[in-house]
């Protein structure tokens, strides 16, 4: 299965203000707000035991640099 070609087409360069304000739209709506509480709980409540290899850690560590980075961009539209 291939992805779909929008996907796959060279994204166009936007202003880091312009994406700013696209994320702070995008989750101010009522389901964005549940799929960014959806997400910190996946990321931020997740706890891992003293067994956990290091591509475990380092893999929950990028998820969670990720959305941290989604709620910098949705505060900073919000300003």
């Amino acid at each position: 299965m291939s992805a779909p070609a929008h996907l796959l087409s060279e994204p166009k360069t936007m202003a880091q203000q312009d994406v700013e304000r696209l994320f702070a739209r995008v989750f101010s709506s009522d389901d964005g707000k549940k799929i960014l509480a959806h997400l910190q709980v996946m990321t931020f409540s997740r706890a891992y035991g003293p067994d956990a290899s290091d591509q475990q850690l380092r893999y929950a560590e990028g998820q969670r640099a990720l959305v941290a980075n989604i709620l910098r961009l949705v505060d900073r539209g919000r300003a």
